[in-house]
């Protein structure tokens, strides 16, 4: 597996663009984006667990029913959640509107949002836009990077990637664009993700090879304990790579997991780094667990605590809060086998043995927890289970940022 330029317009057969419409109208930055195929795609996707879904949500549902794409249109600035019946005409609008530029059917587009929650979609700028829009499309690095700055809101940095992998002697592609930063908490992490791949794979193994990739991905990814009303994780297949269909179970099907996973937990990684108001990234990996799923909950427990996130914050080696999240957590495991240790910049400090205090250098631990990427790792002591989870600290900024985030 190589990586490679291009995110989703790496793979043969799509076309990406972005503009500025007026949905966010303090700025001119764009704010819609579309995602198009030459040929019809078969298409898998999974979305927010929340209970309020948006509207954006339930049509792009209704619309994966036939397992099959052409396109994927999106939104920044307005999150059509919570906007009853005229969020949902708004939302099958766009994806009309996205239909009519290709002649295809409006079922065969899929429609994302992202913003403020509870306010009216200003379809008409949609609408005056999409001309625009259609005419922005573009195979190459500058199409898919308008795209991935239309569904930006706080993120402060791209999330990208693209890899190149080999299937019975062809070449087949991976590209990908995520957006988030804030409201991030499984299951899914608050995001918007958009892949796309040029394999020939059946439909079932595409379902199977996302579901496993968000799994270990997106879900394990919390950067302040919400889950959002939007989120979407969609993938489009085109087949033109030729190589030989891709079916569940085959060595074939392990490879394109593998890639897919593989650049879904990069793209996971760096959500968590830019977590709203985030000075670092916090990874927490597991080991000796009673099983896997012990080991992402007690992972998932402790990157999701508040109290660990502000101690990475304050570079503070407090690692009691670590044992009491893993406490909570509803894993089962033995207090008095636990390990931890903190690492970083090619150091490592242990500070918990045997689920007591370890004599170490408060100096060291904090030259460690001051760096950009920390890193705990902690042993169960209980089994051969293991999971990886990923986070960040608590900031200042946060509270500013969400403080006045309509304003």
């Amino acid at each position: 597996m190589k990586e490679i330029n291009g995110g989703v317009c790496a793979p043969k057969g799509f076309r990406a663009g972005g503009i500025w419409c007026g949905i966010k109208t303090s700025s001119r930055k764009r704010d819609l984006a579309l995602i198009y195929s030459e040929k019809s795609c078969t298409a898998s996707a999974m979305f927010t667990t929340n209970r309020v879904k948006a509207a954006s949500v339930i049509v792009s549902q209704e619309n994966l029913s036939g397992g099959k794409l052409r396109a994927i249109i999106a939104n920044s600035g307005n999150a059509n959640a919570c906007t009853g019946e005229e969020g949902i005409l708004a939302a099958k609008r766009m994806a009309y509107l996205a239909a009519d530029l290709f002649a295809i059917s409006p079922k065969e587009v899929a429609v994302a949002s992202t913003g403020v929650i509870g306010v009216p979609l200003p379809i008409a700028a949609i609408e005056n836009s999409i001309e625009a829009l259609g005419n922005s499309l573009r195979e190459d690095d500058a199409g898919h990077e308008a795209a991935l700055e239309a569904i930006m809101t706080t993120d402060t940095r791209k999330k990208d990637g693209a890899v190149e992998i080999e299937i019975g002697g062809k070449p087949v592609r991976i590209g990908a664009m995520v957006k988030g930063s804030g409201m991030i908490h499984p299951n899914m992490a608050t995001l918007l993700c958009f892949i796309t791949t040029d394999a020939v794979i059946e439909k079932s193994a595409l379902d199977k090879a996302l579901n496993r990739a968000v799994r270990i991905s997106f879900n394990r990814v919390s950067v302040d304990g919400d889950t959002s009303t939007n989120d979407s994780v969609f993938i489009m297949a085109s087949g033109e790579a030729g190589n030989e269909a891709i079916t569940g179970g085959s060595e074939a099907f392990d490879i394109f997991s593998r890639a897919l996973e593989g650049l879904c937990i990069k793209l996971a990684k760096a959500m968590a780094r830019d977590g709203e108001g985030a000075t670092k990234l916090v990874t927490v990996n597991v080991s000796g667990a009673k099983d896997d799923k012990t080991a992402e909950l007690l992972a998932m427990s402790v990157a999701s605590s508040s109290l660990v996130k502000a101690a990475c914050f304050g570079a503070d080696a407090n690692w009691g809060r670590i044992l009491c999240a893993m406490g909570y957590s509803g894993a089962e495991f033995d207090p008095s086998s636990v390990d931890v240790s903190f690492a970083g910049a090619g150091k490592e400090v242990q500070v918990c043995k045997g689920g007591e205090h370890f004599p170490f250098s408060e100096e060291e631990a904090k030259t460690i927890l001051s760096g950009e990427e920390i890193e705990i790792r902690i042993s169960a002591g209980s089994g051969n289970g293991k999971a990886a989870a990923y986070g960040c600290d608590l900031t200042y900024d946060y509270v500013k940022i969400n403080g006045d985030y309509r304003s």
